[in-house]
Formats: structure tokens, C-alpha cells, sequence
């Protein structure tokens, strides 16, 4: 390791030998003033699953030396602008001035004391594997010489649609296509690869899986970051998940949303969902993946901002239920992990209190980590101020740090805090990695319709391929694997809603093409996406559509000559689709939910384990 220990790492692992026992952790000792001991603090019961008593004794030795603002500061996770610890650009100093009236990632941690952070590319945190890794390490630096406690560095790494640190990392299926695998063996592996390249950069939480069971095809926020809509094949792969998440060298995983976000048509980013599920209901939808990933040993469970009043009908969202996150959570499912918030950003939490009153009754229902308040200074002075007041009692925060302090030592994060920038990329985006996803990915793409023998093309095919693109890689990655297969491709990026300009563009290649091949979007009644798919038949000539996110799209799209769901647009998921529609490969995938007919959602057009082979 090339990372050299700063003095107050030198302090934190001084003495280590026989008497840190299994866990390899000494006490922290520091000079600051600590809180005071005796009535108010938690039993010494609090035992996040899976620590040793060395670890647990650890976290309670160094909460007795935290000072009330080191422990307020623990349960906080941020996200802080800047590619770097302590250099940033003026424009990222300007929103971290903004913020929190500091101007680095660094000087943000010390003065809050911050118990954790979380990376996004909006904050230009993850801009490549090395870089991330300095970050990790300068963060980690900065939160020792706060509190000499390391930080919970974490990340939304669901991959497929929410992928934070993109390539030269490895480019994985994401969840909805880890279903239509049928593996759970697959998703433990892809699973593990995901933890090991997070391991790698210094990350040392990922906000994964998605143990949502997806019952509305209109969902506008989960569907294919979900498993799908069975809750036994969610259960399963979930389950599969954690476990290939924190194996070797690998990061804690968090189940989420609780208590299930799966059947809503609204967007919790944006407003306040309703899930109407009866008790039963819940039982058997939404509950069973929650089970078993905490039967699976997961580390932290996410709190959804959502309303469910079949377990709390006050019209709180349970992030802020008592019922919901201790009666049932803890109580009833006696789950003893860390509990972690969804974004306190999000408008599902924020439409009935302020940001510090939000972060209080968060608190006081039970959670242990609050994460990304858009509020720092009201959110840490109104858990000041409820600390004073009794209103939060000591005992209550003392549970959520001893339940990150745990954690901590569980993964490893207190003993080695650093990671070894030198060999990153011996890890991440390595060629048996990309093995991985590249099977697993094939093994996802999933045909539904395959009318006259329209699939596989003839080798010398010419095609006319339109539809939705990011930006121009997935039909650059689309085009190029199709004429590495003989094809000659004409692409025409046509977008979400095609103009009638565009159209009209689509339609004089496809008169000059054997086939045409469309890509969609997420396509609705009513949508341009439509319209262009049906332009393009009244050629004459073969129409395929490739599904590149959810696949509900062929219920508008019911007429074409073959029909196939990718899951994604990656380039790995491009290259499978072409090896699909070469016959170079037979698609295995399954449908991991049922698609319903556009005009009843009753009748099902294609049901939960459709799937043709070539």
C-alpha cells in the first residue's frame, strides 16, 4: 500500500496485537471532550449482525469518547462537490460554499464531522477509478483528524440504468435484467464483481440492491432497477445479490426502499406516493425480498418516502413512521442493521416539515443514517437542538452511532480505511470482469415476438436503424457489432419523440434496407415512438424493435415482426442484441414481470416467463 497513515491513523491502530482479539481494533483514543456518560445511553444490546466482540466492543469504547457534535455529525451522509479532497475547481467550491460555508470536500467533512459521504458525477466525484480512489483516501483523512473515525463512503451503484461510476469500470446488467436470467448463482457473481471494483476505489457502501417488486408497469421510477414482478424470483436474486455484494473484499449492501416501492405511478423525487396494499397484500408482494435479504445478512436497509397506511395511516412517509421503521422494521422483522434514508432531498420527504424537522423525526422513527440533506446547517442544528431539549434522547442517537460504528468495523473500514491507488486498475474494468458481465448480459436478452422467421438476419442484411440512442454510443455500439456480423447499417437517431421530419428521414432508409430496427424508450399510449415504428411497417419490410429499458413497450407496439428486450443500452448490451439478431447466439432470457395489454391491464399480453429461442 502506497497510502501513507496520517498521525491520528498511527493513533487509531496503535497497540493493535493479541488484546484487539478477531476484529484487529484497538481503542481511539482522542483529546476532544465527550459527552457525558451514564442515564441516556443505549444498552450495550445494540449488535449490528455479523460483528465480532472485539468490533462491538471497539464501537462502544469510541462512543464514549465522541463529543455530542462528533455523534451528530456520524449520522450524516453528504454529498460534496469536488474531484478531489482538498484542490477543487471555483465552481465547485462555490456550491460547497453554498452548502455548507466551506469550499472542499475536506473542510466540509471536519467541520461537520461527517459520518459519511455519497459519489454522484453531478458532484464530479467519479470521474475514473484512480481519481476516485484519491478522493476516497483524502475524505478518509480528513474524517480521522475529525473524529478519528473513518467514513461511510457510499454509492448508487444499482448498474443498468443507475450506474454512478461508468467505464473503464466494468459495465454490469442491472437487476431487471439479472431476472430475466433466471440465475441467482449469475447475480451473485455479477454482484461480487460490483463490490470488488467498489472495494477497489474506496467506496465502501452501495446503495444496492433494489428489493422493489415491480407490479406497476407504470411505475416512473423503479421498473427495471427492479428484479421484476414476482416476488419469489425478487427474493431470490436479491438475496443472491447481498450476498455477492459483501463477499470478498467486497461492500455493505442495502436493500431497498422499505417497505416496498413497487407498485406507484408517482415519483417519489417529485411527490409523495401512496402504495394502497393492504396488510395482506404487503405480506405477499412487497415483504418477501426484504426477508430475504435480511435472512441473507444485508447490512443496511433504505427507507422509501412513500405513504402506506395499511402499516402507518398518520399520512407520514414511512422514512419518518415510527410504526414502519421500528415497530415493523426492527420489531417485527427484527432486523438489527444499519437503516439508512433515501435522498432527504426528494420532495416525497420534504412536503409536510423543513429539512431539520425531517432529519429529527427520521431519527426518532428509528433510522441510524441520514442521507444527503439539502439543508446541512438546519438538519445539524435542529438534531442539536432535540438533543438538548430531550426531544431526541441520547440514548436514541448513541443507537444510530454505535449502529455506523459497527458497521464500520464489520466491513473492515476501521481497520484499513485506505485503499492502494497503485493497483486500482488491477481490479477495476479488468478483462475476467468484463467476462462476467458480457455472459450475464446474454444471457438476459430476452425475444418475445419472432413473427414469419423474421430473426436471425441474413448475413449480407441492409438496415435502417432508428429510435432512441444515448447520445450516439448505443447505436454507434449497435452498428459496429452488427457489421463485424456482415450487416450493412444505416442509423438515424430519431430520439424519444420523433419529428415528422425524422420520421420521414426513417422511412426513405428503410425503402433502401431489408430490415429496419428501432430502438424505444419507455414508449406510451400516445407516444411519436409509435408512430415512427408504425410509419416504418407500412414499408413493407420487417420492422424489429429493441426494448432498451423496460419492456412494456411492445404492449403499444403490438404488430411488429420481432420484438426484443435488452434491458439497457450499454455497449455490452448492444453487442449481445446483435449476436441475437446475427443468430450468432439464442437469446435464453425470460420475462421477469408480466406485460399487460395497453387497453386492460387485467389480461396479460406476454406472461412472467415468456421468452422464444432462435
Amino acid at each position: 500500500m502506497t497510502q501513507h497513515l496520517s498521525t491520528t491513523r498511527r493513533t487509531l491502530l496503535r497497540g493493535l496485537g493479541a488484546s484487539a482479539l478477531v476484529g484487529g481494533l484497538a481503542t481511539c483514543p482522542t483529546t476532544a471532550v465527550a459527552a457525558p456518560a451514564g442515564k441516556g445511553h443505549p444498552k450495550d444490546g445494540v449488535h449490528v449482525p455479523g460483528t465480532t466482540a472485539a468490533q462491538r466492543a471497539w464501537a462502544r469504547r469510541t462512543l464514549r469518547t465522541m463529543t455530542r457534535d462528533q455523534k451528530i455529525g456520524q449520522v450524516f451522509n453528504q454529498y460534496l462537490y469536488g474531484s478531489d479532497a482538498n484542490t477543487v475547481s471555483e465552481a465547485d467550491a462555490a456550491e460547497n460554499l453554498k452548502l455548507y460555508g466551506v469550499r472542499t470536500p475536506a473542510e466540509v467533512v471536519a467541520k461537520y464531522k461527517l459520518g459519511g459521504a455519497i459519489y454522484f458525477a453531478w458532484t464530479n466525484s467519479v470521474k475514473d477509478p484512480e481519481q476516485i480512489a484519491t478522493l476516497s483516501n483524502g475524505l478518509q483523512r480528513a474524517a480521522l483528524e475529525a473524529s478519528d473515525v473513518p467514513l461511510t463512503i457510499s454509492i448508487d451503484q444499482e448498474n443498468g440504468v443507475v450506474t454512478r461510476m461508468g467505464a473503464p469500470a466494468t459495465t454490469l446488467p442491472g437487476a431487471m435484467a439479472l431476472g430475466a436470467t433466471r440465475s441467482p448463482h449469475e447475480a451473485r457473481i455479477v454482484a461480487r464483481v460490483n463490490g470488488q471494483e467498489l472495494h477497489a476505489v474506496g467506496v465502501t457502501m452501495n446503495h444496492a440492491p433494489d428489493a422493489d417488486v415491480n407490479v406497476n408497469p407504470a411505475n416512473p421510477v423503479i421498473g427495471v432497477r427492479s428484479v421484476g414482478s414476482d416476488p419469489e424470483l425478487v427474493s431470490q436474486m436479491v438475496a443472491a445479490q447481498v450476498k455477492g455484494l459483501q463477499g470478498s473484499k467486497g461492500v455493505s449492501a442495502t436493500a431497498k426502499h422499505f417497505p416496498g416501492h413497487g407498485d406507484t405511478a408517482t415519483d417519489s423525487h417529485v411527490g409523495l406516493p401512496e402504495i394502497t396494499h393492504s396488510r395482506e397484500e404487503w405480506e405477499r408482494i412487497d415483504l418477501p425480498p426484504f426477508k430475504a435479504a435480511i435472512a441473507a445478512g444485508v447490512d443496511s436497509i433504505m427507507s422509501a418516502h412513500l405513504v402506506m397506511p395499511a402499516l402507518d395511516d398518520s399520512g407520514d412517509p414511512a422514512t419518518l413512521s415510527h410504526k414502519i421503521i421500528t415497530g415493523v422494521l426492527r420489531e417485527e422483522l427484527g432486523f438489527q442493521g444499519l437503516v439508512v434514508t433515501d435522498g432527504l432531498q426528494m420532495e416525497g420527504v420534504r412536503q409536510k416539515y423543513g429539512d431539520g424537522e425531517v432529519a429529527v423525526r427520521a431519527l426518532l422513527a428509528g433510522i441510524d443514517m441520514l442521507l444527503m440533506t439539502p439543508d446541512m446547517p438546519a438538519a445539524w442544528q435542529a438534531v442539536h437542538d432535540a438533543v438538548d431539549s430531550g426531544r431526541l434522547p441520547m440514548a436514541r442517537l448513541d443507537e444510530a452511532v454505535l449502529r455506523n460504528l459497527q458497521t464500520k468495523a464489520k466491513r473492515g473500514v476501521v481497520a484499513d480505511p485506505f485503499v492502494d491507488v497503485q493497483r486500482v486498475m488491477d481490479v477495476v474494468g479488468t478483462l475476467q470482469h468484463q467476462r462476467v458481465a458480457a455472459g450475464a448480459t446474454a444471457d438476459s436478452i430476452t425475444l418475445l415476438r419472432n413473427e414469419g422467421g423474421t430473426l436471425p438476419l441474413a448475413g449480407a442484411a441492409t438496415a435502417a436503424l432508428a429510435g432512441w440512442s444515448s447520445k450516439t454510443e448505443t447505436h454507434d455500439a449497435l452498428t459496429t457489432a452488427l457489421s463485424g456480423h456482415g450487416a450493412t447499417v444505416t442509423a438515424l437517431q430519431t430520439g424519444a419523440s420523433p419529428t415528422p421530419e425524422q420520421v420521414d428521414a426513417a422511412v426513405a432508409a428503410a425503402k433502401q434496407a431489408d430490415v429496419s430496427i428501432v430502438t424505444t424508450y419507455n414508449v406510451t399510449k400516445g407516444s411519436r415512438q409509435a408512430v415512427l415504428v408504425e410509419a416504418l411497417r407500412a414499408v413493407g419490410k420487417p420492422v424489429v424493435v429493441v426494448a432498451l429499458r423496460n419492456p412494456y413497450d411492445i404492449a403499444h407496439l403490438p404488430q411488429v415482426d420481432a420484438y426484443l428486450a435488452s434491458y439497457a443500452w450499454s455497449p455490452v448490451a448492444m453487442r449481445a442484441v446483435a449476436d441475437v439478431l446475427a443468430g450468432k447466439t439464442s437469446p435464453t432470457g425470460k420475462l421477469p414481470v408480466t406485460i399487460p395489454t395497453a387497453d386492460d391491464p387485467s389480461k396479460a399480453l406476454y406472461p412472467f416467463g415468456a421468452g422464444l429461442t432462435l
